[in-house]
């Protein structure tokens, strides 16, 4: 049955994603941003958006009930680990305030049903082996604590009320389904790399001194749209009593130098990266296990790691992504 959505960050990258594969099931969504990291031009001319943040209770109320909405999709949220080790208070302020707030309309709207984006680094520092949701979650920097403290407070909320949730542990997202939608951000190593080739600049590599075959970070890479496509999945549990947590990856790991040759073999440019220090913060191997999501959801990535970067730099060199 299709449902009717709060999404927040809908005019984000991953949250315009999703709004699309809703959309295209035939569900009927609103977009709640404030655009401070999103775009209008992502949000289709017949989907109302709210221009508002997660901090303001009542305008997210206002919208849960105005539009008679019965979950919510909540992407809102900051993201560079750079950032958050330097700005914990701000992580902090945004991402577990901005919940709490979200949760707390959801409450006085009498809405049940909700999906939380999480991330991979609420498990921290792993061994490079793929990572069960069963782990310890040890995170290494502020964005990964305030990701699993929200997980924390969806718990308590469901034992307290009998909230609907889903968490979905992303890893690393990449890719587009098209330019409009395409990752303007400079937080993500692909479209980090693909702007500096596509202005003949060397992408820089962030340690070359891990414990990984090449010395690299190694991480998963999943497709936008899969990404996508598995909040969809993840909406069908909703319609009954759930509290499940899940990772959404490929299950297989690359390394950043391998990413740079992919790079090059798919702008067809060659790319001799800069090698600089570690990042604070950056864990050297992150990789999903991703059999629950499989069994409990029946999805599965569709998309390589080739695939991710050709979509990547086919919208970033797009006339139409021109200026963005």
């Amino acid at each position: 049955m299709a449902g009717r959505w709060l999404v927040t960050g809908g005019a984000g990258y991953i949250g315009a994603h999703t709004v699309r594969a809703l959309r295209a099931r035939g569900d009927t969504v609103v977009v709640l941003d404030d655009l401070s990291a999103g775009f209008v031009e992502r949000v289709d001319d017949d989907v109302p958006l709210v221009r508002a943040s997660t901090l303001d209770e009542d305008a997210v109320t206002a919208a849960l009930t105005g539009h008679r909405l019965d979950g919510v999709l909540h992407f809102a949220a900051r993201k560079s680990v750079p950032e958050s080790v330097a700005q914990p208070l701000y992580y902090w302020r945004e991402n577990v305030e901005g919940l709490r707030a979200v949760l707390s309309a959801c409450a006085r709207a009498d809405v049940e049903r909700f999906v939380y984006s999480s991330s991979a680094a609420v498990y921290g520092a792993t061994t490079g082996a793929a990572v069960t949701e069963d782990a310890p979650c040890e995170p290494v920097n502020p964005y990964g604590t305030t990701k699993l403290v929200g997980e924390w407070l969806l718990a308590d909320v469901h034992r307290a009320t009998g909230l609907r949730y889903v968490a979905l542990r992303y890893f690393n997202v990449a890719g587009a389904h098209d330019a409009r939608l395409a990752d303007r951000g400079r937080e993500n190593l692909v479209p980090i790399a693909l702007a500096a080739v596509a202005r003949g600049d060397a992408p820089t590599v962030f340690g070359a001194d891990y414990d990984t075959p090449d010395g690299s970070c190694v991480r998963d890479f999943v497709h936008v749209d899969d990404l996508a496509d598995a909040h969809v999945a993840a909406t069908a549990l909703l319609d009954g009593p759930c509290a499940e947590t899940f990772n959404v990856g490929v299950g297989r790991g690359y390394s950043v130098l391998e990413v740079m040759a992919t790079v090059a073999r798919v702008a067809g440019r060659p790319v001799d990266p800069v090698i600089a220090d570690r990042r604070p913060g950056d864990p050297a191997a992150v990789v999903a296990d991703v059999t629950r999501i499989r069994e409990r959801l029946g999805w599965t990535a569709l998309h390589d790691l080739d695939d991710i970067v050709t979509s990547a730099w086919e919208a970033r060199v797009t006339p139409s992504a021109s200026g963005s």
